[in-house]
């Protein structure tokens, strides 16, 4: 099966209306974008796999650096001459609520992203044609979202006018593909192969995917990589093996001339979520933010000015909506020696929405703390 996308024409928005940075740097990002799909589509493998991972990584930099511009935020640093980073950016489109238009899911597609392109220009790393299919279509689909969603541009209209081919191989549901990438590399592990160095090579695609779903940015270490193919010869399962790869699925849109492809999770899996580090037991996507005061930076006293309620009949409210449960709004947090009850901005739009319709009185009767004079 030939996978294409067509490129049809359609009106554009005036991007006149962009701010003028934010423009600059959009056309930066569809500039690497088409160098990535044209470096895909290329009859000749030299050099193939590890451009097309570091074009369209540099693609989505761009394209998070423009948004993030359009949406009113900031991409320098105070006081350094370079630009946030590709992880820093993520982090404000999935946390700062005057940002946000990423999910989990979408995070997910990116981190996977920068950590091959990560392990493709800094060291040696071995993808199947399978594997850079995923990714890649999955990228091209998120960006095309990301350009509809904040910019109201249609992808199509910034492409060439013509049959981009994508793949000459039909996709394989995930676990099938995972489950080949292992039976390619017992085979290098054999004893009539003893192709150690490859077989790294091509685990180390695999891991790095896995690393990515639980949240950790890092790259998998000689030691990491040396488990898993220990548990390789032992025949493991792929659940075994890679157990939040199997929490998620692709899913497709459409096929042959205009397919897209998504990351989800699968229905009858632990749901990908964002949760307390260290939260044992369930696959996560854990998003670290780049400053916790920069994402929870209200106390009480704060809220309770935005809201107009004093600070103790707030403190029931808020024990009311159970807000102190929801992660996204609220968290201690450890200042030397002191520990800081803080909120986030979703905490307070949850209050504001959530008060006209409460009956504050009744409220204060079942959520006031008993006074305990002394004896």
């Amino acid at each position: 099966m030939l996978n294409v996308l067509i490129i049809v024409r359609r009106t554009l928005r005036s991007e006149v209306n962009m701010k003028k940075e934010a423009r600059h740097l959009f056309t930066k990002a569809i500039d690497s974008l088409i160098l990535g799909i044209e470096l895909f589509n290329r009859p000749s493998n030299v050099g193939r796999t590890h451009a097309v991972l570091i074009l369209i990584d540099h693609s989505f930099e761009m394209l998070l650096k423009a948004s993030i511009i359009e949406r009113g935020g900031k991409i320098t640093q105070d006081g350094k001459a370079e630009t946030i980073g590709m992880g820093q950016c993520i982090r404000q489109c999935l946390s700062n609520e005057k940002i946000k238009f990423l999910s989990a899911e979408e995070v997910l597609v990116l981190q996977t992203l920068n950590s091959l392109r990560d392990a493709a220009q800094h060291y040696i790393i071995d993808l199947s044609e399978q594997q850079l299919y995923f990714h890649a279509q999955s990228g091209l689909t998120l960006f095309r979202d990301i350009a509809k969603n904040v910019f109201e541009v249609d992808l199509e209209t910034r492409l060439p006018e013509r049959v981009l081919p994508l793949s000459t191989i039909p996709p394989l549901e995930i676990t099938a593909f995972f489950q080949s990438e292992i039976l390619e590399i017992e085979k290098l592990l054999s004893p009539n192969s003893r192709k150690i160095v490859e077989a790294k090579e091509k685990l180390r695609a695999l891991a790095i995917f896995e690393h990515s779903i639980q949240g950790n940015e890092l790259q998998p270490t000689d030691g990491e990589l040396k488990k898993v193919l220990d548990q390789i010869r032992e025949k493991q399962s792929f659940d075994e093996i890679f157990p939040s790869v199997s929490a998620i699925q692709f899913t497709t849109n459409g096929y042959g001339p205009s397919i897209d492809l998504r990351i989800t999770k699968k229905e009858d899996a632990t749901p990908i979520t964002i949760v307390p580090e260290g939260t044992p037991g369930i696959s996560v996507v854990a998003i670290k933010r780049v400053n916790e005061l920069d994402f929870y930076s209200m106390n009480l006293t704060d809220l309770s000015q935005k809201v107009g309620i004093n600070t103790t009949k707030l403190l029931t409210v808020i024990r009311e909506l159970k807000i102190q449960e929801d992660i996204d709004c609220f968290k201690e947090i450890r200042i030397k020696k002191s520990i800081h009850k803080m909120y986030s901005m979703k905490a307070l739009d949850t209050l504001k929405k959530s008060i006209p319709s409460l009956d504050l009185e009744d409220v204060w009767k079942r959520n006031r703390t008993p006074y305990k004079g002394k004896k």
